[in-house]
């Protein structure tokens, strides 16, 4: 089975790759991610705040040897050569480059503008083949309108591409309320793929002791619906990459995103339950189910239930919910 896909101008052995998260913290990890088959890997963010947070404490202890002990200020390290997060981050991008040879693409989260600028030329200098714009961004103030929201994306995207020249995702949120001319938009603005779809990590509520939770929960595999949807309906629309990030927990979820026009599934969850080797159990049951339908490669079936390629695209749309209703009856 050939299970070669494309992702922003690159190409994949796999359409299986691993989203950001903690587990790319370690090289050695992202060499068994290829080795089990995984078609390219997404590093954990970076996020700014924890940079700043590192800068201000290394300042602080500047300030307080300077004050009790300022000869040895002769041997503290300058902030350049301070170990804060950018720079460990930009390692493992080397060492990660050193070791592997699928596709090893930066998560960036950033609050600036600067920080945006800055910290992707870090990353492409580094060697980065692609970067992920994961803008965390709720707009819990009232006096924000939608257009306002919108145009902050365009802004970074614009700004970062600018900079860099290596293709550049946008990981984007569900809540836009037109999300094909937002799409568009951000396809305009020069962004290669667009990532569906952020999934906010949500408070709870403990109701005991009467304090907002943290805690995370791992996707399921009945979230997909909503990405299935909206990666179903851009596909042959847009000239950018599509990829899923939500509810990957097989071959099955990765099977349907691609069906819908997804040229990559990006799974994490399922590799916290069941171990990096499970990549593996994944492309096994895929290449089965191919070969079951006489498929013999990804691009055969990829975009096939979209619908533009549905001989009946109103399935869709608002007739097909009247039509559920019906049946239900």
């Amino acid at each position: 089975m050939k299970l070669g896909t494309k992702y922003m101008g690159l190409k994949l052995e796999s359409p299986i790759v691993v989203s950001a998260c903690p587990l790319t913290v370690e090289v050695d990890n992202i060499a068994r991610m290829e080795d089990a088959g995984a078609g390219a890997v997404v590093l954990f963010s970076l996020f700014e705040e924890q940079i700043e947070r590192e800068a201000k404490s290394y300042r602080l202890d500047q300030q307080a040897n300077a004050t009790t002990q300022p000869a040895a200020l002769d041997y503290f390290p300058q902030l350049k050569d301070y170990r804060t997060s950018t720079a460990r981050y930009l390692e493992i991008i080397r060492e990660a480059k050193e070791r592997v040879d699928i596709p090893v693409f930066a998560s960036l989260n950033c609050v600036t503008n600067e920080g945006w600028v800055e910290y992707s030329k870090q990353i492409a200098e580094a060697g980065a083949d692609g970067l992920e714009i994961n803008v965390f961004f709720i707009p819990a103030d009232i006096n924000l309108d939608g257009r306002t929201v919108e145009q902050r994306y365009i802004d970074i995207v614009e700004a970062v591409k600018s900079a860099v020249d290596i293709p550049v995702a946008v990981k984007l949120n569900p809540y836009f309320s037109a999300m094909g001319h937002m799409a568009r938009r951000l396809q305009e603005a020069g962004t290669d793929g667009l990532v569906l779809f952020n999934r906010f990590y949500q408070p709870d509520f403990d109701i005991s002791q009467l304090r907002v939770l943290s805690n995370l929960e791992y996707s399921h595999a009945n979230e997909i619906r909503l990405p299935l949807l909206w990666i179903a309906s851009l596909y042959g629309r847009l000239d950018i990459s599509l990829a899923a990030t939500t509810g990957v927990q097989g071959a099955r979820e990765v099977i349907k995103y691609l069906l819908a026009g997804a040229d990559v599934a990006m799974t994490a969850s399922a590799l916290y339950k069941y171990g990096i080797d499970y990549i593996k159990k994944m492309t096994n049951e895929m290449e089965e189910w191919m070969k079951s339908l006489r498929f013999e490669s990804v691009q055969e079936f990829k975009g096939v239930l979209s619908q533009r390629n549905i001989s009946d695209p109103t399935a869709y749309e608002r007739a097909n919910y009247i039509r559920i209703l019906e049946k239900a009856k």
